[in-house]
């Protein structure tokens, strides 16, 4: 069988603080929303903007570094696969979600300092590093999912 392949990559700010709950297992997920913006000239030759908006969901040691570092207006580099939902609303209607389960990411600035700490784990992939630069990678092994 034929490999496929199921990644993205964006670079964006971030929209809103992160949403922060567990599974039943204890596991902490992140919600993020994520604003990529393009330019370009329409029809008339007039200079013209457009903002895209991504949801974006980490999972496990992503998810905590998330909660204690990202905040609104940060700047994050991440690679992910792009997964589709469907729920039901209260009318009975079917409401359709795209979502970038993030599995790497960089922190790339933000308007406020960031202070001390340690992104490690003690293993499972994570490296140790100080606080600054944030321009070092995070991933998230593929075995941490909890799918």
């Amino acid at each position: 069988m034929a490999r496929s392949l199921n990644k993205v990559i964006l670079i964006g700010n971030v929209g809103s603080d992160p949403e922060i709950r567990a599974t039943s297992g204890g596991s902490r997920v992140a919600k993020v929303s994520l604003a990529t913006n393009r330019q370009f000239q329409d029809r008339n030759g007039q200079q013209q903007e457009k903002t895209e908006w991504h949801r974006l969901t980490f999972f496990g040691r992503l998810a905590e570094i998330v909660e204690q570092w990202v905040k609104k207006g940060d700047r994050l580099y991440v690679e992910g696969r792009i997964e589709y939902s469907q729920t039901q609303d209260d009318q009975g209607g079917t409401r359709y979600w795209t979502n970038i389960v993030v599995q790497e990411m960089i922190m790339l600035g933000s308007g406020s300092g960031m202070g001390g700490g340690d992104f490690g784990d003690g293993g499972g992939g994570y490296q140790s590093r100080p606080a600054a630069p944030r321009d070092t990678p995070i991933s998230q092994p593929d075995d941490d999912l909890p799918f």
